[in-house]
């Protein structure tokens, strides 16, 4: 199918969807599994899925064809990765109760620990499980490569990994591994600079551990990114230190497979006409106010660059739930799909029903066969029952 033919027939298809929905395409997981399947043959690193930017587990039978496991930020998370995916499980979060730890031990195989305060109280019980769990310390190398402070792992004021001036050397003996994250959508000289500043400070204690996560944040999956360079980086660590490599990317297995239709409800006319949406920022695409940035609409632009310019409002009555300002070829009408790009990652785990507003319905859809199957719709009671 000719590269148009096929832009025309997602138009035509994803316009038959009830709105407001979430559609999944899997030819365009499955490029991104491929360009992750060729790093993993040529590096021999492991490569799991973030969870908390995607967990929709009607296609993990597809995703675990290529992928390792998981990492879970919770005993939720845990669970469904050890249900569902049915292959390495790794947990970490900023700290554990005793309670959602009992639960950890029994779904993980990898737990990562924030601080040496939680890796003494939870080691007994760690080391003592049923099955044997490998058992690391997240570390801060201290070199921030993020623009955005609330999104930097390590910001001045990180709660997130221990620093060298508290890394208690005594207390390694029973520690397996090492991890760090200090990415955000980088490319792999961004990685290329945080192991120069982690060796510095941690590479040492690598010699006598088995295994290193280089966390998350890389962005392997957008045209541009040095896939090359990342294999070197990674074949000179696991040469270095004799320890075998794990990356944790989210976005990047679901980078442009996802999409969120909506309709437009009214066009009300003030300093510029703004459409109001089926859908909200503020429920289905909370980003879009936290980050802040704006999703791009096939067939739009920015205000201005085409003839007919609109604000786009959400149906909350947020006064903020404001989606942005685009520019379209044809005035926008009551009744009108609009398309969202890139709507895979960080949407379908944050949404929530402030306002009581439904959740989106999630398809999933083969652009080869041109089938949309639906995987669920949301009701009444899915709201209720989270109150």
């Amino acid at each position: 199918m000719r590269k148009m033919d096929r832009y025309q027939s997602l138009l035509t298809d994803l316009s038959q969807v009830n709105t407001p929905s979430f559609v999944v395409d899997k030819e365009s997981l499955k490029q991104n599994l491929a360009l992750i399947d060729t790093i993993k043959k040529r590096t021999g690193c492991k490569i799991l899925l973030a969870l908390k930017a995607f967990a929709m587990f009607k296609v993990f039978p597809l995703l675990s064809k290529s992928l390792d496991g998981v990492c879970a930020s919770s005993q939720d998370e845990a669970r469904l990765g050890r249900e569902e995916f049915q292959k390495e499980v790794h947990a970490y979060a900023p700290a554990f109760s005793e309670l959602e730890f009992k639960s950890i031990v029994h779904f993980s195989d990898h737990i990562v620990f924030n601080s040496f305060n939680q890796w003494k109280k939870f080691r007994p019980m760690a080391l003592e499980a049923p099955h044997r769990i490998s058992c690391g310390i997240r570390v801060n190398p201290e070199h921030s490569e993020g623009t955005i402070s609330q999104y930097d792992p390590c910001a001045e004021g990180s709660r997130l990994g221990v620093r060298i001036q508290n890394f208690e050397e005594n207390e390694i003996q029973e520690i397996s591994g090492l991890h760090f994250h200090t990415l955000c959508e980088h490319n792999s000289d961004a990685l290329q600079r945080t192991v120069a500043a982690f060796e510095k400070s941690f590479g040492k204690y690598l010699y006598a551990l088995s295994w290193l996560n280089l966390g998350g944040g890389h962005h392997i999956t957008k045209k541009g990114y040095d896939i090359d360079l990342l294999c070197h980086l990674i074949d000179n660590i696991k040469n270095t230190y004799q320890v075998e490599i794990y990356l944790e990317p989210g976005e990047s297995v679901v980078l442009n497979a996802g999409y969120l239709v909506a309709s437009v409800l009214d066009i009300i006319n003030c300093d510029i006409p703004t459409a109001i949406l089926d859908t909200s920022a503020a429920a289905h695409m909370p980003d879009v106010i936290e980050v802040p940035y704006k999703p791009q609409i096939i067939g739009s632009d920015d205000r201005g660059r085409k003839p007919y310019s609109y604000r786009l409002g959400g149906v909350s009555c947020l006064a903020s739930d404001i989606i942005g300002e685009y520019s379209f070829d044809n005035p926008v009408k009551i009744g009108d799909k609009l398309i969202f790009t890139d709507m895979a990652h960080y949407t379908m785990v944050k949404a929530n029903t402030f306002n009581g507003i439904r959740l989106p319905s999630i398809f999933l859809y083969d652009a080869l066969t041109r089938n949309l199957e639906l995987v669920r719709n949301f009701y009444y009671d899915d709201y209720k029952s989270r109150l």
